[in-house]
């Protein structure tokens, strides 16, 4: 189905051709992104299923199955449970930390490598864990290799991707996420109907498969022509390159962007340390963004659904394998969700799927909030009608989130010259994993005390990020990668920041 849809949106005859060695690369590296997805959808999973509780939380399962004075919404609110989920992301911002030093000296391929094989590792011992020491030391080395790999995976794809069918490229990267959410709802909600209680073993350790496809994979595929500049290859190599992935001999214009894209980047790194470069002033736009749309991401409440669906729909009344099925379902909207935006976003621009994606997240989550707050008490069940049109509007949410919110904030990556990228993508991937991590520590004591209300929190926000996109995010559309610099020239904000740049170096020139 990746192909089908690729080929009909990047096969129609333009001069970019989208070759299958392009899209071999593309789906090897995006397939970083099924590691992920996997172990977010996984880990909601997982912690809603009874025999996992009992052998590992007898605490948690305790108060759901015979505490009948806790409230629905502090029935799981357990800071040792979130330690199981947020340990991942704790790691996965360590590894940010210095992933980008390794994918700048040793290239992206070994990145993807190096990030596979601690997820591969992590996976084989939380399947063999006996107590929560071995359940944690495995997150830790799954957060490992997500660190590695969502730090490289999008710098690899904006370096591969031609520039007008950018936006769909990383849109895969996206898919894969929603893919390997949608495969963990689908395995969890199987496993959970081994009688013997060991399937949360098979949840966790199948998340060896995806681990070994992007290990072995990137043996087979070619760093980008960028990359091996920055390795100090030829330009015979890079060339050679570039042709096999456009498709086409007459790669000139491109290639002396790329050279000329590579010298400022040795030049300004010969002269400068990225990190002290990126906090410059005239890279102000840059780190903003940087920081700010990771964040965002976080603070869609996206992950209210992503990690703890099956055990809120517990809460609200539902059965253990109903809740996985309703997880499930709102699952197969964000993919469905997904392809449609991977294959109108370089149409239509960015800009807009954030407005309608936005909108549609508000609503939905104020409609859920109102459900909850007048048809759920703290002892009570949620009739079954209300529980379905619970499940359409969380289905409605994860809906715009599949198609703005989701796969566009990875875009960041596009935005950063050649001599602040790498430790620009790296910026990106701290700042959302130490969100993602705070917020998944934090959600279900959230949950707890804020009750219904969570829902009008995350809805605040969701309107606060979507002023914010209306007034300062430039349309990066169809904008060559090296030559993206000039959309802050002409924002209304932003242009006064990086003109100091140009006025810096004309003066320099005279």
């Amino acid at each position: 189905m990746v192909t089908t849809c690729l080929e009909n949106k990047l096969l129609g005859g333009d001069e970019e051709k989208f070759t299958p060695f392009l899209l071999f690369s593309c789906l090897v590296a995006s397939s970083g992104g099924l590691l992920f997805g996997y172990d977010l959808g996984i880990s909601g999973g997982v912690t809603s299923t009874e025999s996992f509780l009992k052998q590992f939380f007898p605490g948690v399962y305790t108060a759901m199955k015979q505490d009948a004075n806790i409230s629905n919404y502090c029935k799981f609110d357990s800071q040792l449970l979130t330690l199981f989920t947020s340990s991942l992301y704790f790691a996965g911002l360590f590894a940010s930390l210095f992933s980008s030093q390794v994918t700048n000296r040793l290239g992206c391929r070994f990145s993807m490598r190096t990030g596979g094989a601690f997820f591969f590792a992590g996976a084989i011992i939380g399947a063999a864990a006996i107590n929560v020491h071995m359940l944690i030391l495995s997150r830790l080395l799954l957060g490992f290799g997500v660190g590695f790999t969502n730090q490289t995976v999008p710098l690899y794809l904006s370096e591969m991707a031609p520039a007008r069918y950018r936006g769909a490229i990383f849109n895969v990267f996206e898919m894969c996420i929603n893919g390997g959410i949608l495969l963990a709802n689908l395995i969890n909600y199987g496993t959970q109907k081994i009688e013997a209680g060991w399937g949360w073993r098979l949840s966790l350790g199948l998340a060896a498969i995806p681990a070994t496809v992007l290990t072995a994979g990137a043996f087979f595929i070619s760093d980008t022509p960028t990359s091996i500049f920055r390795l100090g290859g030829d330009l015979q190599e890079a060339s050679r390159v570039l042709q096999k992935i456009r498709g086409t001999t007459d790669i000139t214009k491109e290639l002396d962007d790329l050279v000329a894209a590579t010298a400022r980047a040795s030049s300004a790194a010969a002269t400068q340390n990225p990190l002290r470069r990126i906090v410059r002033r005239n890279y102000r736009p840059q780190l903003v963004m940087a920081l700010i749309l990771p964040i965002f991401q976080q603070l869609t409440g996206i992950n209210l659904v992503t990690y703890y669906a099956p055990t809120m729909f517990r809460s609200v009344g539902l059965e253990e394998s109903a809740s996985l099925l309703s997880s499930l379902i709102t699952r197969l909207t964000a993919t469905a969700c997904n392809l449609v935006a991977m294959a109108f976003v370089d149409r239509f621009g960015r800009r807009k799927f954030f407005f309608f994606g936005g909108i549609q997240m508000f609503v939905s989550q104020v409609v859920v909030g109102v459900i909850m707050a007048a048809k759920l008490g703290d002892h009570g069940v949620m009739s079954r009608e209300y529980a379905k049109l619970m499940l359409l509007f969380l289905s409605l949410y994860v809906a715009g989130f599949g198609w703005s919110w989701g796969p566009l904030p990875w875009l960041v990556s596009e935005m950063f010259p050649l001599e602040i990228r790498s430790v620009g993508q790296s910026i990106v991937v701290m700042a959302g994993f130490l969100f993602n991590a705070v917020i998944a520590q934090s959600l279900l004591l959230m949950l707890c005390h804020m009750k219904w209300g969570i829902f009008f929190f995350f809805a605040g926000w969701v309107l606060l990020m979507t002023v914010f996109v209306f007034l300062f995010l430039p349309e990066t559309t169809g904008m060559p990668l090296e030559r993206i610099g000039r959309v802050w020239r002409g924002h209304w904000y932003w242009k006064k920041f990086v003109e100091d740049k140009e006025q810096a170096e004309v003066t320099q020139r005279n």
